[in-house]
């Protein structure tokens, strides 16, 4: 993401890259976090790619978010954080994530034997949350409600607001549990402390 905030004249920028495998929802995630972010009055620019075939195949996203207009099209090359829903396509995200980035991993589906030393990564056990909310293929929710929590980047309310604006109308009956889901990550997400905004989490 990109997400930018004033010190002086400077604005801090924030990327996030998602990446899982069709089916987990990432798209779906990705957009719900954008239009959340705009809700609260921030720039937003979001990119979405996926495989030929919607459920096995690899599915991304990246967003770019600030607080004034963006001119540089949302394609990172360097990010501030990331959130992982699988490991199969994991090498992509990888190699644009900085040092010391902020990262989220789909535990455990996410495979633990993966090297994450060089990041600020915390396993969310994504799916259990969401199976204990009703609502097992809501883990995607879950994983981007506990990245506000931890991150400030963007609030339940919005979050919330967005996936009742986001969801197609034939999954409108979902609405509640995916409410439930984010509501339930932001929770676990925030007794850890990323700041967005921070001038110490510039980087």
């Amino acid at each position: 993401m990109i997400f930018s905030v004033h010190f002086g004249d400077v604005a801090v920028e924030r990327e996030l890259l998602l990446t899982g495998i069709g089916g987990q929802g990432v798209q779906l995630a990705a957009s719900v976090l954008a239009r959340a972010l705009t809700l609260e009055g921030r720039h937003v620019l979001s990119l979405g790619t996926y495989g030929g075939t919607m459920r096995g195949g690899n599915t991304d996203g990246s967003l770019v978010f600030a607080d004034r207009p963006i001119s540089s099209p949302p394609i990172v090359a360097s990010a501030w954080s990331g959130i992982a829903m699988h490991h199969r396509f994991w090498e992509g995200m990888r190699v644009r994530l900085r040092s010391g980035a902020i990262l989220l991993v789909n535990a455990p589906i996410f495979d633990s034997a993966i090297d994450l030393s060089p990041y600020r990564a915390h396993a969310i056990p994504a799916v259990e949350i969401a199976t204990a909310g009703g609502a097992p293929l809501a883990a995607a929710m879950v994983m981007i409600g506990a990245y506000g929590g931890m991150t400030d980047a963007v609030g339940i309310d919005a979050l919330c607001a967005a996936v009742e604006q986001s969801l197609p109308a034939y999954r409108r009956k979902l609405l509640d549990t995916n409410v439930a889901a984010l509501r339930a990550g932001y929770a676990h997400g925030r007794p850890v402390r990323h700041a967005a905004w921070a001038l110490a989490e510039v980087a």
